[in-house]
């Protein structure tokens, strides 16, 4: 399954010169060099923590080791099972990345359920977009793009949560059509439709 969406904005030049839009791709060990690109910026980023996917790499993939880094990436692929969900999570759940051609931009995690924990804090949709990407639209395209993914497991209403003074995140999933359903313990939760 590949969903595919865009950004308003043109991207950037293939390799054949013409021009790119970022889609999103499933997790693929060709992209792995822009990925430990991006892992090194969320790292370096001052102003915000890292985000679990990035402290979730083993460390061997890190390494420049291309079979770890594709044992990392069959791992996300099977964590839409029963069997290969994490234990964290608890739930099977959708990893597909967002890039543009050969550069990762973000990625976003779709849950196939909520448990307790996740109806509070967590929700169906998670999202992260690189440092060296963000304030272009990313976010937003990337949302558009997974609502019918989510769909296409059967979520109709989409559960996400985001910190009350997260305002860019907010308005990225009032863009796509999230209202409020609720606060509470410093976090907003908002429904979004998926179709």
């Amino acid at each position: 399954m590949t969903a595919r969406g865009g950004t308003a904005g043109a991207g950037a030049p293939s390799a054949g010169g013409h021009r790119t839009v970022p889609g999103l791709v499933e997790p693929t060990v060709r992209l792995r060099a822009s990925f430990l690109a991006a892992v090194a910026e969320f790292r370096a980023d001052p102003d915000r923590s890292v985000p679990w996917f990035v402290t979730d790499v083993d460390p061997p993939a890190l390494t420049g080791d291309p079979a770890a880094f594709g044992a990392y990436v069959a791992r996300v692929l099977a964590e839409r099972t029963e069997a290969g969900a994490r234990r964290d999570a608890a739930v099977p759940m959708t990893t597909l990345w967002w890039a543009d051609g050969d550069e990762l931009l973000g990625r976003i995690a779709i849950r196939h359920r909520l448990t307790p924990g996740l109806a509070r804090v967590g929700g169906h949709i998670g999202y992260d977009v690189r440092p060296g990407a963000r304030r272009r639209g990313h976010a937003t395209a990337m949302l558009t793009a997974a609502l019918p993914v989510a769909a296409g497991l059967g979520i109709t209403e989409a559960l996400l949560t985001c910190d009350e003074s997260n305002t860019a995140s907010r308005r990225v999933i009032e863009a796509n059509g999230g209202r409020l359903d609720g606060a509470g313990g410093g976090k907003l939760r908002y429904l979004v439709p998926t179709a």
